[in-house]
């Protein structure tokens, strides 16, 4: 993952979108959709109908990133909303970006109290 700078927002767009957009057409989604400028630095992560690929945008100073992953086995963690944004921390971006349930992330070892 590209280290994001400090202050930068990330936000899930909820529901279903068309990934046949490009830069254009999910920058204008953002403008239209959620009201917000995606040429101020934050991330934007977009999901497809079947949830094993997503899209994410993001304005890195010089011009506009759109990066792609799709999962060979499995989902993408998505709001059940349909529509409007969830904001992520870039950890639960990370989480979401491998695979995981960034909603409730669990430990595999519970460090015990020094006594």
């Amino acid at each position: 993952m590209i280290g994001l700078p400090s202050g930068t927002r990330v936000w899930i767009v909820a529901g279903h979108t068309d990934l046949r957009k490009g830069f254009d057409g999910l920058a204008a989604l953002v403008q239209t959709a959620l009201a917000e400028n995606p040429f101020k630095g934050h991330v934007f992560v977009f999901r497809g109908r079947r949830g094993d690929i997503i899209k994410v945008l993001w304005f890195d100073g010089q011009g506009l990133m759109l990066l792609a992953k799709r999962l060979e086995r499995g989902r993408f963690v998505w709001p059940q909303a349909t529509s409007g944004s969830v904001s992520l921390t870039p950890a639960q971006l990370s989480m979401l970006l491998e695979g995981i349930d960034w909603r409730m992330p669990v430990r595999t070892h519970h460090p015990e109290l020094a006594a």
